[in-house]
């Protein structure tokens, strides 16, 4: 029973809301320690009450647990598997305590995010580092590695692109927005983020057979206009290209695994508004979600993690990232009164 040495699967995500009732715990939660007035976490809950106040990432992250259950048995691994969420239930804490409960005592880990950044990967240590203290006798946790560069996953989201250009009649030429959640600037600059999105946005252009322009956006930025982020914001950048002489686009997210509020709402929302304002024909390309190359990849990621395979595949001129990320990797962001 097991991959190796581990006997328990964790797959850990952010979390989402599953009702109108939870919207607000779940801001909350998301924002805790920031100083976040509530008059702020209503702007964002009227946009999950576009979508009956339920986010879809809870059912996309069991659909690929799904997934991940079947890779692992048709390659002979009897493996427990759980889920768990940084943000809402079922919290990690919650699915570390049930780890124990159930005797587990070795997990391996993967995690929804694939870049490197405060918020995309050194957070999800702390709060699993966090949930394992509280939980006396917890089992060891182990995640695998980032995997922004993997084949795989830079594969199946070339695939997807070139999949949804044809069908949607582009051609190879057309200009191609990918994009990715911003970040405070004090936080991008203490990590690799910007650096892994521009090298994956071109490798991406690259096996999807893209020769026209081809440039990294950012989304979903919030907290006050005083505090600076990432740019280009999509929505302008639309806007920019349209007064250039651009009448179509592809956007490709990027920076996400799963077609999640941050996908539905803030795309399919709102840039495609921004695109129609503009007289562009917008094709907004799927995420990775459950794509055979990216549901293979994790569980080749979980046996490289557990000795079971030698190579280490990776697109990116740096080579593969460490299992186990540096103690000062990805700090988080400084903030007004701290």
């Amino acid at each position: 029973m097991g991959v190796g040495r581990f006997d328990s699967l964790l797959l850990l995500s952010f979390g989402g809301p599953e009702s109108s009732d939870d919207v607000m715990p779940f801001l909350r939660n998301v924002t805790a320690g920031r100083g976040v007035p509530d008059e702020r976490l209503a702007v964002v809950a009227e946009q999950y009450e576009l979508f009956g106040g339920k986010s879809p990432i809870n059912d996309l992250n069991q659909e690929l647990l799904r997934a991940l259950n079947e890779e692992l048995a048709s390659r002979g691994h009897e493996i427990a598997t759980f889920w768990g969420n940084r943000n809402w239930h079922p919290f990690v804490a919650d699915t570390i305590n049930n780890l124990k409960s159930l005797g587990h005592t070795s997990t391996v880990c993967l995690v929804t995010s694939a870049f490197s950044s405060y918020s995309g990967c050194r957070q999800y240590h702390e709060d699993l580092d966090r949930a394992r203290s509280e939980v006396p006798g917890a089992p060891t946790v182990e995640r695998v590695r980032v995997y922004w560069d993997h084949p795989d996953f830079l594969g199946a989201a070339a695939e997807l692109l070139a999949e949804r250009r044809d069908a949607a009649g582009l051609s190879s030429e057309t200009p191609v927005l990918h994009s990715a959640h911003s970040l405070p600037l004090s936080m991008a600059a203490n990590c690799d983020y910007q650096q892994q999105l521009n090298e994956a946005a071109s490798i991406v252009n690259e096996l999807a057979g893209m020769r026209g322009p081809c440039e990294v956006v950012f989304q979903s930025r919030s907290g006050p206009p005083s505090v600076p982020w990432l740019t280009p914001d999509i929505d302008q950048r639309i806007h920019e290209l349209a007064d250039q002489g651009t009448d179509e686009l592809l956007v490709h997210p990027l920076g996400f695994v799963a077609d999640h509020m941050e996908v539905l709402f803030d795309l399919d929302t709102q840039s495609a508004a921004a695109a129609k304002e503009a007289g562009v024909k917008m094709v907004r390309t799927p995420t990775v979600g459950t794509h055979p190359r990216f549901v293979s990849m994790l569980v080749d990621l979980v046996e490289e993690a557990a000795g079971l395979r030698a190579d280490r595949p990776s697109l990116s001129e740096s080579g593969p990232r460490p299992d186990n990320c540096k103690s000062q990797c990805c700090p988080a962001p400084s903030r007004p009164g701290r």
